[in-house]
């Protein structure tokens, strides 16, 4: 996973609920919209995990139609996981695996992502371990989890001036304040309400992105 081109691009995470076969069917015509990166499979029941059985059946809908589009699927929280369903890579908080176990269980090739918060050292820790992408957040309030840190987009800008290693934002983006973000040189823009609960729908809401991203690298 790497910043190939100045623009912000896309990474998706699922809701924290969902019917496989039915949410396959709205990623699809998410992807139809435009280009994504990679998507992040993140399912909670209640206030707990999802179990190892609701996350496979999640992983065996979305990952065909992940990979049909050349988009990285990315599990949350359980690099053993990732490594039993074959995805791309895992997504580590602060509270799960350490990134050390996290990369040994998926070997050198595959995506280890880690969260920072709003924490200048956590991430420049990640960065010199060898993580594929740090991320910061939240930026904005968010329905999908209670965030416990605020993250300011001058983060990222000190980020992206200092370092290689690619920076997702994280929290509560949508089509109408993203572009701050873009501003400010986030190579990923992470994106769960505001695709799945666009008002206009998730292709909508992919085009809404790629404009606002467009129009800040035309300007």
């Amino acid at each position: 996973m790497t910043n190939q081109t100045p623009a912000s691009q896309l990474y998706l995470i699922t809701p924290p609920a969902f019917e496989p076969k039915a949410f396959a069917a709205e990623l699809k015509a998410a992807l139809d919209a435009g280009p994504v990166a990679c998507l992040q499979l993140r399912l909670k029941e209640g206030e707990g995990e999802a179990s190892e059985n609701a996350i496979r059946r999640a992983a065996e809908a979305l990952m065909p139609v992940c990979h049909e589009y050349d988009v990285a699927f990315i599990v949350n929280d359980r690099p053993d996981l990732a490594v039993k369903l074959g995805a791309d890579g895992v997504h580590v908080g602060q509270e799960d695996a350490p990134y050390e176990e996290a990369r040994r269980l998926l070997g050198p090739d595959r995506i280890v992502g880690v969260t920072c918060h709003d924490s200048r050292h956590l991430a420049m820790e990640a960065a010199e371990a060898g993580a594929d992408y740090v991320a910061f957040g939240a930026f904005f309030p968010t329905t999908t989890k209670q965030p416990k840190f605020q993250a300011a987009p001058d983060l990222i800008e000190w980020w992206s001036g200092l370092m290689e290693v690619p920076c997702v934002a994280i929290g509560g983006i949508t089509v109408e304040n993203c572009p701050a973000l873009i501003a400010a040189g986030a190579d990923f823009l992470a994106v769960s309400g505001g695709i799945w609960a666009h008002p206009a729908g998730p292709a909508a809401a992919v085009k809404g992105f790629h404009g606002a991203i467009a129009k800040h690298w035309r300007g």
